[in-house]
């Protein structure tokens, strides 16, 4: 059994691009969490194989936590890097997103991340021009370096909000990424901000799994401006309200 995704109009590299992404996750190695097999991919449509749903356990979610620190752990070239035989810019939704290989975690966030859909959000009247202040801020010091922190380049999903997030009989399985190279608390952040079925079992999994400090959830919300700022160039200015109170956190 299959299920084809098929739109019309959509860009020619957008079918190969999440095919790219789902077969770089599914190579992450033992342990990682499972993706949906990639059958057929054209430029307009995508095969994949058909999952059956089940209802989500706590015993499901742990797994999955520790699960998905050992994708991120089987890591990216860099942050921001495609996975193999992806173009250089790639889609989150129907969205265009960078992907631009750089070497650290904040110019590539700020720039590749931020900047751009603040911009459009902006341009729309979906951001104020005081958030889109707020968001240039909280740039210049991603740019500096304050939110470095030395992890290396994870092998992300990119796009993990719960709906990405299959719960099957044996196992989760993700579907539809934005896969590229980045810090791993990005993906935690998107489960968080969307919620998820037992999302504090999950959360603590991964945190024990990957040995996170005690106040690593800190940071969410930093990781939390791209989603918002892309829902805000998408969706309409509440989102775009929301970016601007989350941004004025780490403003300085």
């Amino acid at each position: 059994m299959s299920f084809t995704k098929q739109s019309p109009g959509m860009p020619a590299d957008f079918y190969p691009a999440e095919a790219a992404g789902l077969r770089w996750l599914g190579a992450a190695g033992p342990g990682s969490v499972r993706v949906v097999e990639v059958l057929d991919v054209t430029e307009d449509h995508l095969e994949l194989e058909q999952l059956e749903a089940a209802r989500p356990t706590a015993t499901a979610a742990a797994a999955f936590g520790r699960a998905l620190h050992r994708t991120h752990a089987s890591g990216a070239e860099a942050f921001g890097a495609p996975p193999p035989g992806r173009p250089d810019s790639g889609y989150i939704g129907r969205q265009v997103m960078a992907m631009r290989p750089a070497t650290h975690w904040g110019t590539f966030y700020a720039e590749q991340r931020l900047q751009p859909y603040a911009r459009v959000a902006r341009d729309r009247g979906h951001l104020s021009a005081a958030g889109a202040t707020v968001v240039d801020r909280v740039c210049t010091r991603l740019v500096a370096g304050a939110f470095d922190d030395g992890a290396t380049p994870a092998r992300l999903h990119g796009d993990l909000w719960s709906g990405n997030v299959w719960w099957s009989p044996e196992e989760v399985v993700m579907i539809d990424p934005a896969a590229h190279g980045g810090h791993p608390v990005t993906d935690l952040a998107m489960l968080a901000l969307f919620g998820l079925p037992h999302l504090r079992t999950v959360l603590d999994a991964y945190a024990e799994a990957a040995g996170l400090a005690a106040d690593w959830e800190e940071l969410i919300g930093l990781h939390q401006l791209h989603p918002l700022l892309v829902h805000a160039a998408s969706h309409g200015p509440a989102y775009g309200s929301e970016a601007e109170q989350v941004a004025r956190r780490f403003a300085g």
